[in-house]
């Protein structure tokens, strides 16, 4: 039986999910986990990258040990983080999260030599400043001048593996320095960016054979022989092959530290509307787009789990969310104060006192609020979507974490007025295990694939009931356009 690994990372853990196609379903075995995180070093937050590596070998001699001797490999992570190579082929630094503050006023400074609507009519790419092009901005310039490779995380790790290295296209798109006409990255932002071409790798699409593991690893670790594939490596890349969408009318929403909002287009679209709206022309697998706009997502349950000293399970918080009054309070839950605050529970309680609302105190009233304003703030965006795009959105596909909290499911499907359908909550390492699998031969494409994830696992549907909240989302999209005069107000006052 052919055996594939998804190593798969996120901000908060990383896993190895086993995959195997057995009697036409397929089958996840979940290998090894470990917990991600970053670090303050020398002034910045920092991804351990090393141990990610070292724990990504553990799971392997873990496969191993399970009797498997030869199997595929491929690795999705997060999006933007890079790491500088030197001329001796080594880590220059770990590399820096995007959570760091370095980028704060990035966005301001570079777009005062070239505009935004030039930026974007290249890229497609949303604004957002933590994108690669902000980051190297500001990076080191002796630094930069030094590395002889910048490569994407994922990229270093298949690096690190193989001795190969590649520039893989999901990811490299979200640096918002391909230019969308000619498929390479664009000279005019390398410049602003004191960056030469030759500093990335090769571009490659997804599916692309990579190496084997390098022979000094077999030394070191008891691990099968592997051969690394380079898959979707953008998470939410290998989370949208992940999608199992059918028809014209579907939209994803990749639901886990993030909330990924979006449809797959085969065509870019960067007018004039999605300029205005900031929605985002990833590139995909297999030539696809995916449309979509980044939105805050479970972080900010994450941090009030974790600021609670974890004595709640996300389950518990949830229960507790569900016995409280709906709809107590609004919140731009896209506000970059939720980005990364000292404390995001006091940051959510300033944010109602300085809008006058009902307080947040127990953990089910702030579990509540941040899963209702992530529905309305997705309902929002279908609308948004539906519109940029002139097809309208019938049925959205939630995958990932998020694809397990039934309270903002069905949320989501009564405020949108669509169909929710939940699941697989790991559509990511599916994603990352079929891209796999259509690259060997045992899935014949992505259409396949979908029906395969269908008829594997359990899909949960939920009915939207427009009267379910009469007037709520109404009343909260004129909050958030006094919301938007109070912001333009004080960018004013600030210049």
């Amino acid at each position: 039986m052919k055996a594939y690994v998804a190593v798969d990372i996120g901000a908060s853990s990383g896993r190895l999910m086993l995959g195997a196609i057995v009697d036409g379903q397929l089958k996840l075995t979940e290998v090894h986990r470990f917990k991600n995180g970053f670090k303050n070093e020398d002034g910045h937050d920092r991804w351990q990258i090393d141990h990610i590596i070292d724990e990504i070998f553990i799971g392997l001699e873990k496969v191993k040990k399970m009797g498997y001797t030869s199997v595929d490999l491929g690795i999705d992570t997060w999006a933007v983080d890079y790491v500088l190579v030197g001329d001796d082929g080594k880590k220059m630094h770990d590399p820096v999260s995007y959570r760091d503050a370095r980028t704060n006023h990035a966005i301001t400074q570079l777009t005062t030599d070239l505009p935004k609507a030039y930026i974007y009519e290249k890229t497609g790419i949303q604004f957002q400043n933590f994108n690669t092009l902000y980051q190297l901005y500001t990076e080191e310039r002796d630094d930069l001048a030094k590395a002889d490779k910048i490569l994407m995380i994922p990229d270093y790790i298949g690096y690190v593996l193989t001795g190969n290295a590649v520039t893989e296209v999901t990811n490299a798109s979200t640096t918002q320095m391909l230019n969308l006409r000619q498929g390479l990255f664009d000279k005019d932002l390398l410049k602003e960016v004191n960056v030469a071409q030759d500093q990335f790798p090769e571009l490659v699409e997804s599916g692309t054979s990579l190496g084997k593991v390098s022979h000094k690893w077999h030394v070191t670790y008891d691990i099968p022989e592997t051969d690394v594939i380079t898959v979707a490596t953008h998470d939410t890349a290998s989370a949208v092959v992940g999608t199992p969408g059918f028809g014209n009318h579907w939209a994803f929403l990749s639901s886990g530290t993030w909330s990924l909002l979006g449809t797959e287009l085969n065509t870019p679209e960067n007018g004039r509307d999605a300029f205005k709206e900031n929605y985002t022309n990833e590139w995909g697998a297999y030539g696809t787009y995916r449309f979509l706009k980044n939105i805050m997502g479970l972080w900010i349950v994450q941090c009030i789990k974790r600021e609670l000293n974890d004595q709640y399970s996300f389950k518990e918080l949830a229960e507790m969310a569900d016995k409280v009054a709906p709809f107590r309070v609004f919140i731009d839950i896209n506000d970059k104060r939720f980005e990364n605050p000292q404390n995001m529970i006091a940051e959510l309680q300033r944010y109602v006192d300085e809008t006058g609302q009902a307080k947040l105190e127990t953990p089910g009233e702030l579990t509540r609020a941040v899963y209702e304003n992530l529905a309305l703030y997705y309902a929002n965006e279908i609308q948004k979507l539906s519109t940029i795009i002139a097809n309208p959105i019938d049925t959205l596909n939630i995958v990932g974490g998020g694809s397990n909290v039934a309270l903002m499911n069905q949320l989501t499907a009564d405020l949108a007025n669509v169909q929710v359908v939940a699941g697989p909550s790991e559509a990511t390492a599916i994603g990352n295990l079929l891209v796999q699998m259509i690259t060997t031969g045992a899935v014949k494409d992505v259409v396949a694939g979908r029906k395969l994830i269908k008829a594997s696992f359990d899909l949960k549907t939920y009915t939207p009931d427009a009267t379910a909240y009469p007037d709520v989302f109404t009343k909260y999209q004129t909050f958030m356009k006094t919301v938007d005069i109070d912001k333009a107000e004080k960018s004013k006052e600030a210049v």
